[in-house]
């Protein structure tokens, strides 16, 4: 669809070049993330009653070192400090289990959590109109399916927990060192409250790097995904040094938002760890004075133990942070994607099956009879008949270069209707806004009748059948891609379609026959047999509307005439809309419509037009080109 690429707005590949930015709503994006976790309730509260009896296990078990000293060691009584140590082994052995449980649990809530995002995430994708995809590159997207979910799986799966547990140890210790001695426990405070400084700007300037870098890998991987699906292009053009100037243009903004990320995200941990020592060493130093005076050795060595613990929940609590942003970062871009207008759709006629009856009154059926009609809200049915109108239709992709321009055209039922004109004249335009991939800005577009804003999109759609000019086929059997058009097809339907669009020669010749496997957009074929399977697909689909865009166009000539007798049943009886290059194919329509810049200058049949002697006349002559 040339001229869809030429009129739409052009896809973003670069990173931000005007600097970093915040996550746009940093707390907004977890309680989305929240709201995911809330569908696990009795879980989650079951992992935080583990949490807590770990932690209450990991300090109580700190706190025993008082008496075992104070008690059992000093005073040298041997059996009560055997029985002390198997205490202290059960508390910690609790602690452990409960650590492996709550750990176990998080597993299955952190991969039912990314399942959930990834199908609502893809299902929101098939929601979204044709122009979001205009604007956004595939590489990107699939960024949001891959970087952005496992960061936010990594968050789930182990930094959320560990920072509950680690808040949990954080309280419990404190509680137990104020308990112990308030004066020692100032003076934690004090380097706990530099500490705490210095995450919050490390933390800060972490994040809005690792934001920078998830865009900067989304730009990367589309720039790959485009730049390896365009090869043959390239090598055509000799485009290799400019593709690859493009993408060390990328990987260097890439690898300066990446180094800045990983820069902040090391520094928090030594920070952390040198000062967490120099608080052990002025505890050691106050401490050994007031054991001297107390006779507590048993309290400095439990205060000791937990000053060592109170600065690993902290240290690790800055370690979880930086994971914890890059999934705030990736999961900020899956709900940008979610909160995504979707789609509009507010028509309410459909299109079903229907049965004639004596008197020429219609039935509704759910028999395929081969026969339409549209279904009003009312059940009033108005059989389908292909007829469609333009009636002063504007518009414009981007709301401000107008593609077509009063747009004025009828096809009556049965009619075959061909657009002629250079690339970007709006031809495959009219036939988006027919199928409804836009919306047009002003006038009216009917069926048969009927507004058809005022058709649901789905029936409006499976009404009409369309050949593009590029094809597209699915992993899967030559079958399965053909039965793409009616997915109840039997294998009998399948053949007849091929048979009709001259596919079944070429597909008895293939290793499996019908049953081989295609991949990779069915490159092991020619563009010809692909064309030729796409047009089976769409006869198969069996619509009374047909839109082939340069249906032909991969295919030679020789085989153009093979097929030329089953297009002419597959367009029996039907509205047809083509789009062509080759004047030759459009010969035998009932009219020919002939657009330059947005606007239709000619109309009428073949032998009307040479004798108007005009654009067309020039065009067929060769006094003119298609440019």
């Amino acid at each position: 669809m040339a001229e869809h690429e030429n009129n739409a707005p052009t896809p973003k590949h670069g990173p931000n070049r005007g600097g970093f930015q915040k996550p746009k709503n940093l707390h907004g994006t977890i309680s989305k993330l929240m709201n995911y976790l809330g569908r696990y309730k009795l879980q989650l509260i079951l992992v935080a009653v583990c949490i807590l009896i770990s932690s209450a296990c990991s300090v109580g078990g700190s706190y025993l070192l008082r008496p075992l000293i104070n008690d059992y060691i000093l005073p040298g009584d041997f059996p009560g400090l055997a029985k002390m140590l198997v205490v202290m082994a059960g508390v910690y052995l609790l602690g452990a289990l409960m650590s492996f449980a709550y750990a176990r649990i998080m597993v299955h809530i952190s991969q039912s959590t990314v399942a959930a995002l990834r199908r609502d995430l893809f299902a929101k994708l098939q929601s979204l109109p044709l122009k979001f995809f205009d604007a956004h590159t595939h590489g990107e997207l699939m960024s949001r399916f891959t970087n952005d979910i496992d960061n936010v799986s990594e968050a789930i799966n182990n930094s959320f927990a560990s920072l509950i547990s680690c808040t949990a140890t954080f309280v419990g210790t404190i509680a137990m060192m104020l308990y112990i001695s308030p004066l020692l426990t100032l003076i934690t405070f004090a380097v706990l409250a530099v500490m705490l400084v210095a995450v919050k700007s490390i933390g800060g300037r972490s994040r809005k790097n690792f934001t920078a870098q998830q865009k900067a890998i989304g730009a990367v991987n589309g720039y790959i995904e485009e730049m390896t699906e365009g090869q043959k292009v390239i090598k055509v053009f000799n485009h290799e040094s400019a593709a690859i100037e493009g993408f060390q243009e990328r990987n260097e903004a890439y690898r300066q938002a990446a180094t800045s990320a990983q820069t902040f995200a090391g520094a928090m941990m030594p920070v952390m760890g040198n000062l967490s020592y120099m608080n052990y060493a002025i505890t050691c130093m106050v401490g050994a004075i007031l054991a001297i005076r107390s006779g507590d050795l048993g309290g400095l060595a439990t205060f000791l133990q937990y000053t060592r613990q109170v600065s690993q929940p902290v240290s690790q609590i800055a370690q979880q942070v930086n994971t914890i942003l890059a999934a705030v970062a990736g999961a900020e871009r899956i709900f940008e994607v979610m909160e995504t207008e979707p789609e509009t759709d507010h028509g309410k006629v459909t299109l079903v099956r229907v049965r004639l009856l004596s008197g020429g009154k219609l039935e509704e059926t759910a028999v395929d009879t081969g026969a339409w009609a549209w279904k009003q809200p009312d059940g009033t049915l108005i059989p389908v008949k292909g007829d469609v109108r333009f009636d002063h239709v504007v518009f414009s992709y981007d709301g401000k270069k107008t593609i077509l321009n009063n747009i004025s055209l009828f096809a009556k039922p049965g009619q075959k209707i061909a657009f002629v004109g250079s690339t970007g004249a709006g031809k495959t335009t009219i036939t988006n806004l027919i199928n409804r991939f836009y919306e047009i800005d002003s006038g009216v577009i009917t069926y048969d009748g009927i507004n058809i804003q005022d058709i649901e999109k789905d029936s409006l759609r499976q009404s009409l059948g369309i050949v593009l000019q590029d094809t597209h086929l699915f992993s899967g059997t030559v079958a399965d891609n053909i039965r793409y058009g009616k997915l109840d097809a039997t294998d009998e339907e399948v053949e007849a379609a091929a048979q009709l669009a001259n596919a079944d020669g070429f597909i008895r010749h293939l290793p499996l026959g019908y049953q081989t496997v295609l991949s990779g957009d069915g490159g092991s074929l020619s563009q010809g047999e692909r064309q030729l399977l796409n047009i089976a697909r769409a006869a198969l689909s069996n619509p009374p509307v047909l839109i082939l865009d340069e249906a032909t166009s991969s295919i030679d000539t020789r085989t153009e005439k093979l097929i030329e007798q089953g297009m002419d049943q597959l367009m029996a009886g039907r509205t047809v809309f083509v789009i062509a290059h080759r004047l030759s194919t459009v010969r035998n329509s009932q009219a020919i419509l002939v657009l330059e810049q947005g606007e239709i200058i000619e109309r009428g049949d073949h032998e009307e037009l040479l004798d108007e002697k005009g654009r067309y006349y020039q065009l067929y002559t060769g006094q003119a080109e298609l440019a």
